[in-house]
């Protein structure tokens, strides 16, 4: 999709416009920093809303990569819980799709077709 000429001159007249817009920006930008003249930002201000912590500590600490700690645990061949329930996430056709090759080996033949047979 996208490929109308309105929608090439709407993104080229997008582009055309942050171009035009970026000095604006990053002056609204710095000012809202509050940059004093040394180029540091006042802290009394930022430490009254949020905690503020040197960059030395932070950049000290070592990579944790986060886990997630999940209650739920999944089958990843099934995708199913332990209760036999997929995923919200998961819709209709591919909650199908599975139970098809799930029961498929079961049953060894699976599910007749119906139909005339020749």
């Amino acid at each position: 999709m996208a490929k109308s000429l309105r929608s090439k001159w709407k993104r080229k007249m997008r582009a055309e416009k942050r171009k035009k817009n970026a000095p604006k920006e990053l002056a609204r930008l710095k000012q809202a920093l509050s940059l004093d003249k040394k180029g540091e930002v006042i802290m009394t201000e930022v430490q009254e809303i949020a905690t503020v912590v040197p960059a030395d500590k932070i950049k000290k600490q070592p990579n944790v990569e986060g886990k997630m700690d999940m209650d739920i645990k999944c089958n990843k061949k099934t995708m199913m819980n332990e209760n036999g329930q997929y995923p919200a996430w998961m819709n209709q056709r591919q909650a199908k799709k599975l139970k098809g090759k799930r029961v498929g080996k079961k049953g060894g033949q699976g599910k007749k077709k119906k139909g005339i047979a020749w």
